[in-house]
């Protein structure tokens, strides 16, 4: 790690490496140190284990013992000062050796200060605030541009190395975005260097602002320790590394981000300029293994988005490319699905265990594209990740309102309409004003009407989702939890959620006749939800055998293939008179 100096970072946030034998020993520095606002620390009693640690973690400044067993402090400092990367690392020697030839000899290998021990305690805070303020001069001069204050290409090649090396280590993923200014060669041209220095300086602000963004990548790195780094090499040029990626998924997140950040105007020197980015994305391993060619790679996926126009991402792998630009055709596509009319609701019916009777369905949103049907597992998860989803599910709500209502005076039998809920929906602050509103409007008998809500959506807030469930409760509708069995918070929770309904996932069905676990499982769940007074209904049933169990274990409704697929409105009706297999019938 380098520092800098003035208002970008605080000495008080350099990692201090503490090596020493005697763990009471690092205890007390550690705790002296932490007085004086320290709070980074790396720190080992194992001295074999000093330069590994060392080059894993990068501290800012090293605090090391002499007298140890195996490898002495003085061996460890002869070996900092012969590594390339860690021969200007400031360290400390702390030790109770009082022979001066000792002290000597580690001044001479290149030891920047020595204390004794006893240590004082004030002494040792002002020894290390002043190494660390020389040091944080020393890495302004070496490591940092003067005009943006971001770290130059010496310190970029420095940390891509070391991060490739630590990703290959822990096998770990990594992104590497080469971000230039489209036609910045312009700016300067017209404007004069002046004014693209004060461009740089405020692009620099922007990305910045972008990447301190605490929720950006909270579900996409791998480890508090990772995180993204934005350097400044050339002119328009600049160079963003994610640290421990989960997925890709996090890189397109970034340029997403940048790209509609930098798209708004900024001031430059009285006025008004619109800047637009062209940037490559190389990630490790899938597009290279080595530094040199993630910067390649990333730098000629740049010129090709520069190339095309500018003001886009692109991708160096050729695979993750087509996948994203697939992505993006599916989204635009889906932005305008609504407007043509593209969606349709099939019905899975949902059977009554013992009597066979369809006693509900399932809506399930289909995508009829001029292409075909599309599959919900293509579709609706970028629904989520876009926000598309509160428009489609007020459609799907509506769509299913209307349905109910005209099932509903037809003269049959009535029967329940189960609408899955997204978390997005369940949290949009409109959501129960739209619901009274459907409700309204449609004219249905709300106790007809059940929302689906998975176990995830439960995970955080409990209170909040607790007051809003009772909230839809109280408006005469049913609740439904979801794909029950997969979440790790209803079990708890279970006796205070105002649910009328436990769906079992169709995980446990599919594997109830080849494992006895899965059968403790669903028995279990159909227990506990008796026990509770909920309605147990069993997703995913597709054999005789798997019926029985359920009919023996008291399972209410079920609905899978066994039965029959999802299927367009006039086909259920046409199915609502007519009788399903009961067990009974099956075993004769």
């Amino acid at each position: 790690m380098t520092l800098l100096i003035g208002n970008i970072y605080n000495l008080h946030d350099a990692t201090i490496m503490i090596v020493d034998d005697e763990p009471i020993n690092i205890e007390v520095v550690q705790i002296f140190l932490e007085d004086e606002g320290y709070h980074k620390f790396v720190t080992t009693d194992d001295s074999t284990q000093a330069m590994r640690v060392l080059e894993e973690k990068r501290p800012d400044l090293l605090l090391l013992d002499l007298m140890m067993p195996e490898v002495s402090g003085f061996d460890i400092l002869s070996a900092v000062r012969a590594h390339p990367k860690f021969k200007h690392l400031p360290v400390i020697i702390l030790t109770a050796s009082t022979d001066l030839v000792s002290k000597l000899k580690a001044l001479e290998l290149g030891a920047t200060d020595f204390l004794a021990k006893p240590l004082d305690q004030s002494e040792l805070g002002l020894r290390v605030r002043n190494t660390l303020g020389a040091k944080a001069y020393q890495d302004q001069l070496a490591y940092y541009d003067p005009l943006t204050r971001l770290p130059n290409r010496q310190l970029f090649l420095e940390d891509l190395a070391w991060a490739v090396k630590s990703a290959k280590r822990h096998d770990e993923q990594l992104a590497l975005l080469s971000i230039e200014i489209d036609h910045f060669d312009k700016v300067n041209d017209t404007l004069g260097l002046s004014a693209g220095d004060e461009m740089l300086r405020l692009v620099a602000q922007r990305i910045q602002s972008v990447i301190r963004d605490v929720d950006l990548l909270g579900h996409f790195l791998d480890s508090e320790d990772s995180g993204i780094t934005l350097f400044h090499l050339d002119a328009g040029v600049f160079f963003l590394l994610l640290d421990r990626t989960g997925s890709v998924d996090a890189a397109v997140l970034v340029a997403e981000r940048l790209m509609q950040t930098l798209r708004s105007s900024m001031l430059v020197e009285g006025r008004d300029l619109y800047v637009t980015a062209s940037m490559g994305i190389a990630t490790f391993p899938h597009s290279g293994e080595e530094p040199s060619d993630l910067v390649r790679l990333a730098s000629s996926a740049r010129d090709y988005a520069k190339k095309q126009g500018g003001n886009a991402f692109q991708f160096s792998s050729l695979a993750i490319n087509e996948m994203y630009e697939k992505r993006l055709r599916l989204e635009s596509r889906l932005r305008k699905a609504l407007e043509k009319e593209e969606f349709v609701l099939y019905y899975q019916p949902q059977v009554d265990v013992q009597t066979g009777a369809i006693e509900g369905v399932e809506a399930l949103v289909r995508w009829n594209s001029d292409e075909g049907f599309i599959p919900p597992n293509d579709f609706i998860p970028l629904a989520e990740e876009t926000g598309l989803i509160i428009p489609l599910g007020t459609w799907i709500l509506g769509e299913a309102c209307r349905q109910l209502k005209e099932w509903q005076e037809s003269g049959t039998k009535r029967i329940n309409m189960s609408v899955n809920l997204s978390v997005k929906q369940f949290e949009d602050p409109e959501f129960i004003p739209l619901v009274k509103r459907i409700i309204s409007n449609s004219g249905i008998d709300p106790q007809y009407l059940t929302f689906e809500l998975t176990e995830g959506l439960l995970l955080e807030d409990i209170d909040d989702k607790i007051e809003i469930m009772t909230t839809l409760k109280g408006m005469g509708l049913k609740l439904s939890i979801d794909d029950f069995g997969t979440g790790y918070s209803s079990l708890s929770y279970l006796r205070k959620l105002p649910v009328d309904e436990l769906k079992i996932d169709r995980s446990f069905i599919k594997e109830l006749t080849e494992h006895p676990d899965c059968r403790a499982i669903v028995s279990t769940i159909i227990f506990l939800g008796k026990k509770l007074d909920l309605l147990i209904v069993a997703e995913g049933v597709e054999k005789a055998e798997e019926l029985e169990f359920l009919n023996e274990m008291g399972s209410n409704l079920y609905q899978g293939f066994f039965f029959s697929r999802a299927i367009p409105a006039q086909e259920l009706f046409a199915l609502l008179p007519v009788r399903a297999a009961c067990p009974s019938q099956i075993a004769n």
